[in-house]
């Protein structure tokens, strides 16, 4: 990121900065950061801000070992406020909290989003190391035969009680789904919709 970009300025040198975690896409914290916080953060690939209070900058997880590790920055339309995905070590609250919001931070859900991405572009750049490009390679059938092996497979392992297997074959299911929705041309947020009327119904 070029940091001439940013105005500093507007906010007497400091600028918000939104923590946000990558995964869960829940909100984490709000800090502030100057120029030299930025270049920091930016250079160790750990969230460092500007201390209001104490004047200096600090270093998330500094003390407690909880850093922030930054895997995105972004800046807003106004360009003086940054959206900072990370993958965070620990809670984030002082007070023990997954966030400074007292929210749980645990759904993984949104990381099907960046699956999606990466079926999306096994399909539009394939490559012949990809499992995933091979199955768009053989064709819509192949496609849909995975899926209907991986749902007989996930009703075999749901008549027993080994979780590892089931969870297993919940994954694969998961995963041909994605994949035959991309193969269709169709997007997950129209299968979304149906289930949203349905339930406003």
């Amino acid at each position: 990121m070029d940091n001439l970009t940013i105005d500093f300025e507007k906010v007497n040198g400091l600028v918000p900065a939104i923590i946000q975690d990558i995964n869960t896409k829940e909100v984490l914290m709000l800090g502030y950061m100057n120029k030299q916080a930025l270049d920091k953060s930016l250079e160790s690939g750990k969230v460092t801000f500007f201390s209001r209070t104490k004047q200096r900058l600090w270093t998330k997880g500094e003390t407690s070992g909880n850093f922030l590790m930054i895997k995105k920055v972004e800046l807003d339309c106004d360009a003086d406020t940054l959206l900072i995905q990370v993958n965070p070590k620990g809670p984030v609250c002082h007070k023990g909290d997954d966030t400074c919001f007292a929210h749980e931070n645990h759904s993984k859900t949104f990381f099907i989003d960046e699956l999606r991405k990466v079926i999306k572009e096994r399909k539009n750049k394939p490559s012949n190391k990809s499992y995933t490009s091979s199955l768009f390679a053989a064709g819509i059938n192949k496609v849909a035969q995975k899926v209907g092996e991986e749902a007989v497979e996930i009703v075999i392992e749901a008549k027993d009680n080994n979780k590892d297997l089931f969870i297993g074959e919940a994954a694969d299911l998961l995963f041909h789904y994605l994949v035959l929705l991309e193969a269709k041309g169709y997007e997950l947020e129209e299968v979304m919709e149906v289930l949203i009327n349905r339930h406003q119904k």
